[in-house]
């Protein structure tokens, strides 16, 4: 069974599967907000590098599997494997959205 996520996060998580910088910078408003780890990454030219700069460190699969919402955003769950250390592991991605972009993202364990 596919888990439906809204349409913003399912665009994010394909552009994510192909390393489309491009495709996951237009998911985003122009002034959201990206924090992991530990880092903060505010606006498109920041997204752009951060998602540039961690594609090309390791190779990974995601595997979104467990959706929530609460009253301002989207949880999901995700397992993620790769030449990374600490491979594989789950992470909780949440997702703020405005309209049909993502405003902010906050990527946790």
């Amino acid at each position: 069974m596919s888990l439906a996520l809204p349409l913003p996060i399912a665009r994010y998580f394909t552009a994510d599967k192909s390393k489309d910088a491009t495709a996951i910078v237009a998911a985003f408003t122009e002034d959201a907000i990206v924090r992991d780890e530990g880092q903060t990454y505010v606006g498109h030219a920041a997204i752009r590098q951060w998602k540039v700069t961690s594609s090309s460190k390791y190779t990974y699969t995601v595997a979104p599997f467990a959706l929530t919402v609460d009253q301002d955003a989207s949880i999901v769950t995700a397992h993620l494997a790769g030449d990374f250390p600490g491979s594989p592991v789950d992470l909780r991605y949440r997702f703020v959205l405005a309209g049909d972009r993502i405003a902010g993202l906050e990527i946790t364990l």
